[in-house]
């Protein structure tokens, strides 16, 4: 009789382990989850404030339209890629990168045309619009950092033992990271 107690006793406390580690590795990917939204978050800020900037561009630079149908391209692109937060494969992460390096590069260029059309650069709704969108990127980079953090954190943990035996069991596996766009060592050039 003992014997029995204190083999449901162990059993019990196994349990009970077995319940806190699974608890701390779904808290954690929740975390990553969340982590995630801001990232989106902050991408659509951006991407929201977009079809203002090139509004307002256009009014200006009318024969600028190649340029300004390259961003609104760009945009469509960068907001058509999603990813579901338990699917944070490196293949996927790197396709939404590669979209909104895109968006990136289209912005780039718009802003090169801006420098042709001096009144637009002292406009004031432009400006405003340029500081928000520089906000926004700073925004990003902000939410990027924390993702990649959390995504660490998560990582290492699934990834340590004993969790890691647990993890492999209940199906928890490695978030991918953000990464540096391909080319972005070295300078930007800036031609006028």
């Amino acid at each position: 009789m003992k014997k029995n107690l204190i083999i449901i006793g162990v059993i019990v406390l196994l349990g009970f382990w077995v319940m806190s580690m699974y608890n701390s590795m779904v808290k954690m990917d929740e975390k990553v989850g969340a982590q995630w939204a801001n990232v989106e978050t902050a991408y659509q800020r951006r991407a929201d404030l977009i079809p203002n900037l090139v509004n307002t561009v256009k009014g200006y630079a009318t024969h600028e339209r190649e340029t300004l149908e390259a961003v609104v391209k760009a945009r469509a692109q960068a907001t058509s890629t999603k990813i579901d937060p338990s699917n944070l494969t490196p293949e996927k992460l790197q396709e939404f990168q590669k979209a909104q390096s895109g968006l990136s590069g289209a912005l780039s260029k718009l802003l090169v045309v801006v420098e042709r059309y001096p009144d637009l650069k002292a406009n004031q709704n432009f400006l405003e619009l340029q500081a928000q969108l520089e906000g926004t990127e700073n925004r990003i980079s902000v939410e990027r950092r924390k993702f990649n953090e959390v995504a660490k954190e998560y990582n290492q943990a699934i990834r340590t033992f004993p969790k890691n035996m647990l993890a492999g069991i209940f199906g928890f596996e490695k978030k991918a990271y953000f990464k540096a766009a391909e080319g972005s060592e070295n300078a930007p050039k800036v031609e006028f």
